[in-house]
């Protein structure tokens, strides 16, 4: 039989038991406005992590990174700082925050196969910090290719320049490489490329370039597989400017250069070709490089020892094999060849002097040529110049350039 005293214990234990039980369900499901040790809510506690998230695009211990694009972002606040080095050295790699703070760029191209390390700190709108680093090493040459191209960005060239990349790896995905590489003209012509071999690319419209039209190439060959494991290192937009026309014929037969500008005749020149030893190539050549003066030595195209002239004057180079229209100060001068007969070693002379200096024939051809210009020679007993051979792909039909297209 249970007393009443008994009774009212049983009754308090249980009370105690709920109420334990009640506190037991409070710790463990929680309560908004608990404080924590230091005062604060729950929440306030929570709001101390930054809402800023910085993303490096270099993972941390990653190689082959990009020479380009690395860099700096951040979403749901703004850059603080950013410091890049290079690792080991402790070298400083400049570089620059837009002007919303989202995100950092190195100033210049980083180098190839180059330890780096980023340390980049943000703040969000209540001036939380985040903070974020990478160690990583950027793609390195045995890895990678590169293009070397021209024309260069910002120049003047003549009518018949193409664009030219030289790969200085062989390239097997021609298709990805070609269809990664982008020329346009502000003239509306069709523009195509043609391969010669795995490592060069041309760019060149069907017709000579429209006189005074913009050409915009935009190489995006960044992270782009050329060959097995072999990826681009480059990306960035090139534009040059076509100036007036202006294309030469040199006819072997009369040894007079006819200079054409924007198909007016501008003036009759007297040259002298190749000997009957020496020809000169027929063809549609393209001056790719302009110097006052050049070394000249036969040893280097294959003749033996038959010249060496420190100083020619006003050279403009037409092939890669040694082809050039230049100035010639040691003819005959008891009997000038000019207009009369051929006697170089395969280039187009015109009357000079030593120094380059003076009103001479040569200096004014010099002078009123640019990069890119044509010189057409005719009726010469040698063969055409090879496509490849210099800057002449217009020696291809239009055809055949189009057959050598990869994309």
């Amino acid at each position: 039989m249970t007393t009443p005293n008994i009774s009212a214990r049983r009754a308090l234990g249980a009370c105690a038991a709920l109420l334990v039980g009640a506190l037991t369900l409070t710790a463990c499901g929680g309560n908004a406005d608990a404080k924590t040790d230091d005062g604060k809510s729950g929440q306030d506690s929570a709001a101390k992590t930054s809402t800023a998230k910085i993303a490096i695009s270099a993972k941390d211990g990653s190689t082959g990174a990009s020479i380009n694009s690395t860099g700096v972002q951040v979403s749901g606040g703004k850059l603080a700082d950013v410091k890049m080095t290079v690792s080991g050295s402790g070298q400083a790699v400049a570089g620059t925050v837009s002007a919303d703070g989202s995100t950092w760029k190195p100033k210049e191209q980083l180098e190839r196969g180059t330890k780096y390390e980023i340390s980049a700190t943000a703040k969000d709108a209540k001036g939380l910090t985040a903070a974020a680093n990478s160690i990583f090493t950027t793609v390195n040459s045995a890895n990678s290719y590169i293009g070397t191209y021209t024309p260069d960005n910002g120049t003047t060239v003549g009518v018949g320049m193409p664009v030219s990349f030289d790969f200085d790896k062989a390239i097997t995905d021609r298709k990805a490489v070609q269809s990664h590489i982008t020329v346009t003209s502000s003239s509306g012509q069709q523009v195509v490329g043609h391969w010669f071999g795995s490592q060069r690319l041309d760019f060149r419209p069907q017709d000579y370039w429209k006189a005074g039209s913009e050409v915009t190439m935009k190489i995006d060959l960044d992270g782009v597989e050329g060959a097995n494991g072999v990826y681009g290192v480059q990306k960035k937009t090139v534009t040059f400017t076509v100036g007036r026309s202006q294309v030469s014929t040199v006819d072997a037969n009369t040894q007079t250069m006819t200079v054409m500008r924007d198909g007016k005749l501008l003036k009759s020149v007297p040259v002298s070709t190749g000997s009957p030893e020496h020809t000169t190539y027929n063809g549609q050549m393209v001056i790719s490089e302009k110097f006052t003066q050049t070394r000249m030595n036969s040893q280097t195209v294959g003749l033996g020892g038959e010249y060496d002239i420190p100083d020619v004057p006003h050279a403009m180079r037409l092939t890669t094999s040694g082809t050039f229209i230049h100035g010639n100060y040691w003819y005959n001068k008891s009997n000038p060849p000019f207009g009369q007969q051929g006697t170089s070693h395969g280039c187009v002379g015109m009357a000079d002097v030593q120094g380059a200096q003076g009103d001479t024939t040569a200096k004014w051809f010099y002078d009123n040529s640019l990069v890119g210009d044509v010189v057409i020679v005719k009726n010469s007993p040698d063969k055409t110049v090879q496509p490849d051979n210099g800057l002449n792909g217009w020696n291809l039909s239009w055809s055949e350039w189009t057959a050598g297209s990869a994309a």
